[in-house]
C-alpha cells in the first residue's frame, strides 16, 4: 500500500479535543463530523485538506480522551495518513481500527515542511520526501494491521468470520 500526498504540519501534544471538540460528539454521520475536524487548532484545516492529505506531527498526537471520533473525523475529512514522532496509544489503535493509516517516525518533524510532498510505502516502512529527496526508514505496519487498515476492524472481522 502506497500513499502519496502533500503535508499539513502541526507540533507536539495535539489532543483529541483539538482534533474534534466535545460539542460535536453527538454527531453520528462521519461526513458531518469531518466538517469540524481540527477546528480547535486550525480554522483553515478544511481548506488545507482539500489540497493536502498527509498530516505530519510531533510527539504525543491524539493524547487526551479515547474518543474514536477524532481519527474518524480526520479520515472523513480526506486525510490519507498521519505520520508522527509518536502517538497516544489509544488514538493509534482507534485510527487503525477505522482504517486510517498511521506511522511513527522519530525525527520526521525535522525533515518535513508544510506542503512537502511525501510518498509513503506502508508495507516497506519507507517515507520519501519527494520535495527534498530525503528518505527515512521506519518500522513497517505489520501485515495483520495492514489488513485492518484496508477496510477497518469490522470488515476485517467479517472477512475472517466467513467460511
Amino acid at each position: 500500500m502506497e500513499i502519496r500526498g502533500k503535508t499539513i504540519r502541526y507540533g507536539d501534544d495535539v489532543n483529541t479535543d483539538l482534533i474534534i471538540s466535545g460539542k460535536y460528539l453527538t454527531i453520528t454521520d462521519p461526513e458531518e463530523l469531518a466538517k469540524h475536524a481540527m477546528e480547535g487548532l486550525d480554522l483553515e484545516f478544511s481548506r488545507k485538506v482539500r489540497e493536502r492529505s498527509v498530516i505530519v506531527v510531533g510527539r504525543n498526537f491524539g493524547c487526551g480522551s479515547s474518543r474514536e471520533q477524532a481519527p474518524l473525523a480526520l479520515k472523513y475529512s480526506g486525510v490519507k495518513c498521519i505520520v508522527a514522532e509518536s502517538f497516544a496509544r489509544i488514538f493509534y489503535r482507534n485510527a487503525i481500527n477505522i482504517g486510517l493509516p498511521v506511522l511513527e517516525c522519530e525525527g520526521i518533524s525535522e525533515i518535513v515542511n508544510e506542503g512537502d510532498e511525501l510518498k509513503i510505502k506502508l508495507k516497506a516502512g519507507v517515507i520519501e520526501n519527494v520535495s527534498s529527496g530525503k528518505v527515512v526508514h521506519v518500522s513497517p505496519i505489520p501485515d495483520f494491521l495492514l489488513e485492518i487498515v484496508e477496510g477497518g476492524l469490522v470488515e476485517y472481522v467479517r472477512r475472517r468470520s466467513v467460511g
